[in-house]
């Protein structure tokens, strides 16, 4: 290894207050050692409470690993142009009245694309509204809001430099896709990605809200139990489709916000993609991934079934366009969405 190649690897890291890379924001300080496998460097930031260093300190070691040498022990000095003199603030705790996971047991069910909506319509019923994109190594938020170019900015709030939500259609909104490369994939072990996610909990301005909603990854892993840790949980909302694959996941999803260690209430089941519905013919009903196998699960485990969504193909590019269909108000897809947000 050989300096310019941390130099170059760095390139790859950008910091998120600015959206510039490490090397264009001059934040590498001139103190590159290297030694066999060992490296050590420093970054210097503006002061010793900014709210990124967390994340890019992490994002550098990975860096470095990803385009140098995977086996590098990787050793990361920060430095701050100011100090702090004032104690560090205790970190704020959520203020929301109700904060909802929405998970599913396993990938493509359309998870992230049922919390969009879910956010769209209670913001549209007046609520306050928080979506917070936990979805590490898949982040579709940024997608579906039409926000793939924003970059949160930092905000001074009594005393504490804080990350401002992006707020769109009346949802405030973070995402780990803000803060990464879209080209480029998230390899990050599980503590950084649940450092990640603490960050952007207890670390950004969400302010007084009604409703936090959470996009979570599916399966199980350490972020969802960081969440749980993290914060006091209203309810989790399991994702399924019909067919049996999905299904044996989706019960394992509610076994586990059932375990005596985690304790979270399930508010219930949405079934998506119930059946397809051509929109030539809207009264036709075609069950191709099976028939109420959502409703079934529900009633098998005791909890509401609080809709089903069909597989249409305007709620797709809806979201693809960035406009989820919840904001087309007069749209039937729409109305089922609300009367789900109803429920909930």
């Amino acid at each position: 290894m050989y300096p310019q190649q941390i130099i170059d690897a760095l390139r790859h890291v950008r910091y998120p207050g600015t959206g510039k890379d490490l090397i264009e924001s001059g934040m590498l300080e001139d103190d590159i050692r290297i030694s066999g496998l060992e490296v050590s460097f420093s970054l210097i930031f503006e002061k010793d409470n900014d709210p990124f260093m967390k994340s890019v300190v992490k994002a550098s070691e990975v860096a470095v690993q990803t385009y140098v040498d995977a086996n590098a022990a990787v050793h990361i000095h920060t430095k701050f142009k100011k100090q702090n003199l004032q104690p560090a603030a205790a970190a704020p705790v959520l203020q929301a009245k109700h904060v909802i996971a929405i998970h599913s047991g396993k990938g493509g069910v359309g998870k992230s694309t049922v919390a969009a909506n879910l956010a769209i319509a209670l913001a549209q019923r007046g609520m306050r509204v928080g979506l917070l994109d936990a979805d590490i190594h898949g982040p579709s938020m940024p997608k579906m809001f039409h926000t793939e170019d924003c970059r949160p900015v930092s905000a001074e709030v009594d005393g504490r430099t804080l990350i401002d939500p992006i707020e769109q259609y009346g949802v405030k909104m973070l995402s780990i896709g803000f803060f990464v490369d879209p080209a480029q994939a998230v390899v990050w072990r599980g503590g950084m990605a649940s450092n990640a996610i603490k960050q952007l909990i207890q670390d950004a301005n969400w302010g007084e809200l009604d409703y936090f909603l959470i996009d979570l990854p599916p399966g199980t892993s350490d972020i969802h139990l960081t969440l749980v840790a993290t914060l006091q949980l209203t309810g989790a909302i399991v994702v399924t489709t019909p067919q049996p694959v999905s299904l044996v996941d989706a019960r394992k999803g509610v076994d586990m916000f059932r375990n005596e260690k985690i304790n979270v209430p399930v508010l219930g089941i949405i079934e998506n993609m119930a059946w397809f519905t051509p929109a030539e013919l809207p009264e036709n009903k075609y069950y191709i991934f099976g028939r109420d196998g959502g409703k079934h699960l529900a009633q098998d485990l005791g909890m509401p079934l609080l809709g089903q969504i069909p597989l249409v193909q305007s709620i797709r590019e809806a979201g693809d366009d960035g406009a989820p269909i919840a904001m087309q108000t007069g749209h039937p897809a729409a109305a089922i969405f609300a009367a789900i947000a109803e429920k909930i």
